[in-house]
């Protein structure tokens, strides 16, 4: 008697249809024992205030300068930037084999709180929706620069991921050219748009309302989901219900609405470990000064990297670095986790 495919038990491969790569899921190895890699809980408790982080207010940052006595949000050109304004044009070429060319932008720094030990879903939804604005407002102002064709909104939360300082903070690193995944989002959903003459992710989210296996949380506005094709374990996507290209085109209450997403859904992580879940997080919206992009559908992605516990990771190597990204858990197992976890 032939077995008969369970999608739930049996190793399949998921295409993302945003990037057009595909996933590797591998459900039956969630149940093997785990004597890998554990890292350690390091757990601090923080003051509101601290004198020596250079993000609190009046504090003096590493260039010199001096925060404001800032009160909600507050942003600056990063002391440190990846990418700088005045970097002039050139681009080598040997033997059409090593390339190289240079890469102009502004990279601006988030606080999102004067307060050094809070985070994102410990602000209350008023303070959240003055983040919002500031993101709005740095968006304009950063395109109002013509020779900018992204801007990347995103953060880095936890020592896990990277980040340098626990004060809560994001950044903004706008670019002369297209990022590598914006180009890959660009490609799939202008192509589908053309086809259908209507939104990828307009589509996509219609069906993932329909099935019901993947929502982790919904309001007027907005949908938090785990999405099928999802590489990082408890990996989330929020996605506009309506068909917007970027950030700007967002009323004042889908701005509210979107507080409340991004509030329920940072909460429900940290409530999944008992602890402040670390994450990579960021918007994905159109190019600009680009012409027209009808085909963007505005959405934030959420790469969180914990797998078992608090204190054991993903790690994407071997296969993954090699082949293709891979997960043991499905995508519904952890959407039905952490929907649980909504009040």
């Amino acid at each position: 008697m032939s077995i008969q495919f369970d999608i739930k038990e049996h190793p399949h491969k998921r295409l993302n249809i945003l990037t057009g790569d595909w996933v590797l899921v591998s459900p039956h190895r969630s149940k093997r024992p785990w004597l890998g890699k554990v890292e350690s809980l390091n757990i601090i408790m923080r003051n509101s205030y601290e004198p020596d982080c250079y993000l609190c207010p009046n504090n003096k940052r590493v260039d010199g300068s001096v925060n404001p006595d800032y009160k909600g949000v507050y942003a600056f050109t990063n002391d440190h930037s990846a990418l700088l304004f005045d970097t002039p044009e050139g681009e080598l070429n040997t033997a059409n084999l090593l390339k190289a060319k240079s890469e102009r932008g502004i990279c601006r720094v988030i606080c999102f709180s004067p307060k050094h030990n809070a985070s994102l879903p410990d602000l209350s939804l008023e303070e959240i929706n003055d983040v919002i604005k500031l993101w709005q407002q740095e968006f304009i102002d950063l395109s109002k620069n013509k020779w900018i064709k992204y801007i990347q909104i995103f953060e880095n939360k936890g020592e896990i991921m990277g980040c340098s300082n626990p004060h809560p903070h994001g950044q903004i690193w706008s670019s002369d050219d297209l990022p590598g995944e914006i180009q890959k989002e660009t490609k799939t959903q202008k192509e589908y748009f053309l086809q259908h003459h209507k939104s990828l992710l307009l589509d996509y989210l219609e069906l993932e309302l329909k099935l019901n296996e993947r929502i982790v949380y919904a309001n007027h506005h907005f949908v938090a989901l785990v999405p099928y094709w999802a590489v990082w374990p408890f990996e989330t996507l929020i996605i506009s219900k309506r068909h917007v290209q970027d950030i700007t085109q967002f009323s004042e209450t889908e701005n509210y609405s979107m507080a409340d997403i991004i509030k329920q859904l940072t909460t429900c992580y940290d409530k999944l470990f008992q602890i402040s879940f670390p994450y990579s997080s960021g918007i994905h919206q159109q190019p600009v000064n680009d012409g027209e992009h009808k085909e963007w559908h505005w959405h934030m992605h959420f790469y969180p990297p914990l797998l078992r516990s608090a204190t054991v990771k993903k790690f994407m190597v071997g296969y993954e670095m090699l082949a293709n990204p891979q997960r043991d858990i499905t995508a519904e197992w952890a959407a039905e986790k952490l929907k649980a976890l909504i009040k």
